[in-house]
């Protein structure tokens, strides 16, 4: 051999000594056949194409994939073999010309069964010389079909939160009965149906004759539906007609138990028991309507009414998504259509914005136990801006959100809401608190959200024992310790949410054990003619008892600080470890 040649690489190193004369082919073998085992077993595609782009090997797992024998794919191309599956060539043309490996999307279906309607695989090429001369290209593919269907499940679901947050901006704009009927009809249709209508119980109709025995009647409020349908559903009473609904039918049920009724694809039996009276079944058919479903709208006591919608022609059937998004957009318009009857124009709004702002913020995992309060300004029923939420995250943590909409009133509260059902949308990503509020910034922008929000996020680890912590324009958090002072949060500060200005710095600290993280809005601190920072020494200064329940901590807090009556809203929210955290290593 001469001097200048490298000796040959072997798999067993070990080897290389008697990898000479007699024994060099023996090590040869040995290690095709590892090679070999290596290839066949692995659970990822693997195969070899020719510069034609041919099939020259294909591994088992390749071969399970596509439901098609290894011998079926040798000498042909991927449309040969697969033709439902999209493979971009050009990019692997490109890989045979500059050999720059690249990674690609390959999609579409094959023979071999699948969960998946749509299948997916990453799969990176390598192009292969033999001796300086181009032989072809190895592909090894991974299948991601399962993560694509999570992503694509998580935004539908961010799509549904976003049709959720636009509905409380366009149902529900009065407290007029007829209003928000039409409201909400108007909106289905033909966002989630091809034909929308609305009926509510009433006791008394008058200027018609009374129900026959055993009927029950209701007032179709709104009807609302796609222009193809409208003149066939026209026969069915105009908005303000009564309808007498019989015993048995889907609409009674779902009035008697408040759970919806779905009919997919129903028969023309099936619709005459739902239907309010057999004879609309003729009808229903010839406007070409296939699937139904029925939700009540929903009240402390009784329903007040059902939400009826119709798909037709080559609209697909209702999904179990679907109901959800309607029940939830039912009992939204329940709410209006409910209070409305019982009370006058400007108290019921001050008591439903009132109740959406002192609704419990979400469940923190078992390991962070936390408390919270919220003090109007005043001595009014007028809310303003101010939430918190507390969201337990997948893999143990614990998100705390505490924020404040400039302003207060209606549009404070109804721009609060919608900022707190982003933060909770975004906040489940698992993302640090500086990425969730950058996507919170950039979204709210997006939506044109016409306030701006501070915001202060907390993210807990219970196992790490750690605090992250990021702000949007917001005060930044304290850290109240039962064995000396409290301590201010150095959190980097970035502006506000709505700015489309995107930059957030996090801080993470040690959480000792029995220490409390104190979120607040600026009401608890803020005082005409005293400087900020020394309300915020103030604060740092209590002294609290930290053993008992954090609702007792947070009603000292509360007793020592807050004005009676305040000059602004306070919102608190607190957060203490069960249990220690783990020693941070010497």
């Amino acid at each position: 051999m001469a001097a200048d040649t490298p000796p040959p690489r072997w798999l067993f190193p070990a080897e290389a000594d008697t990898a000479h004369g007699a024994d060099e082919e023996a090590a040869r073998a040995r290690e095709h056949r590892l090679l070999r085992k290596v290839l066949e077993g692995t659970a990822a595609s693997v195969f070899v194409l020719d510069t034609r782009l041919r099939y020259l090997y294909v591994n088992p797992a390749m071969a399970r994939m596509s439901g098609i024998p290894a011998a079926a794919f040798l000498g042909r191309t991927v449309g040969d073999v697969l033709p439902e599956l999209r493979r971009p060539d050009d990019v692997l043309r490109q890989v045979l010309a500059d050999g720059v490996p690249r990674e690609v999307a390959v999609t579409g279906r094959t023979r071999a069964r699948s969960s998946y309607a749509q299948r997916q695989w990453r799969t990176v090429y390598h192009r292969l010389e033999d001796e300086g001369r181009i032989v072809g290209l190895c592909g090894i593919g991974v299948e991601v079909s399962g993560l694509r269907q999570y992503v694509a499940e998580l935004e539908a679901a961010h799509e549904r939160l976003a049709l959720l947050d636009t509905a409380a901006t366009r149902i529900g704009t009065t407290l007029d009965v007829e209003t928000t009927c039409r409201e909400l009809a108007d909106f289905l249709v033909p966002a989630l149906a091809d034909a929308a209508s609305v009926e509510i119980t009433e006791e008394e109709i008058g200027g018609t004759p009374p129900a026959a025995p055993g009927m029950l009647r209701l007032r179709r409020m709104a009807l609302s539906a796609v222009p193809p349908m409208m003149r066939h559903l026209a026969r069915f009473g105009e908005p303000g007609d009564h309808v007498d609904v019989q015993r048995g039918s889907a609409i009674r049920r779902c009035l008697d138990t408040g759970e919806p009724w779905l009919g997919n694809l129903a028969s023309d039996e099936l619709l005459r028991r739902m239907a309010p009276d057999p004879g609309r079944v003729t009808a229903y058919r010839a406007a070409g309507i296939h699937s139904l479903l029925v939700v009540p709208l929903p009240a402390p006591q009784h329903p007040v009414g059902t939400l009826i919608l119709s798909r037709a022609g080559e609209s697909p059937p209702f999904a179990e998504d679907d109901v959800v998004v309607v029940r939830e957009l039912a009992a939204r318009a329940a709410v209006t259509v409910s209070n409305a009857r019982r009370y006058t124009h400007e108290h019921t709004m001050a008591l439903e914005l009132q109740r959406a702002l002192l609704s419990e913020p979400g469940s923190p995992h078992p390991d962070v136990e936390t408390a919270s309060r919220y003090l109007p300004a005043g001595r009014s029923a007028l809310v303003g801006g101010d939430w918190y939420d507390s969201l337990a995250l997948p893999d143990g943590r614990t998100l705390q959100v505490m924020g404040d909409v400039m302003g207060h009133g209606f549009a404070a509260a109804v721009a609060m809401s919608q900022y707190r059902s982003l933060l909770r949308t975004v906040g489940t990503s698992g993302a640090s608190p500086g990425a969730i509020l950058e996507r919170a910034d950039r979204d709210a922008a997006r939506i044109g959200l016409d306030r701006v929000a501070t915001c202060l996020l907390a993210l807990i680890d219970p196992g790490a024992g750690t605090i992250t912590a990021a702000r949007a324009g917001h005060l930044p958090p304290v850290l109240l310790r039962p064995d000396r002072e409290g301590e201010l949060l150095e959190v980097p500060a970035g502006p506000p949410l709505g700015t489309a200005l995107c930059s957030y710095e996090a801080l993470t600290v040690r959480m000792p054990p029995g220490s409390v993280l104190l979120l607040y809005t600026d009401g608890l601190v803020e005082r005409r003619g005293v400087d900020i920072d020394v309300s915020l020494r103030a604060l740092t200064r209590l002294r609290l008892p930290l053993t008992g329940p954090l609702d007792g901590v947070l009603d000292t807090l509360l007793s020592r600080l807050a004005e009676d009556p305040a000059e602004d809203d306070i919102a608190l929210l607190a957060a203490r470890l069960r249990r220690a955290p783990p020693e941070t290593p010497a």
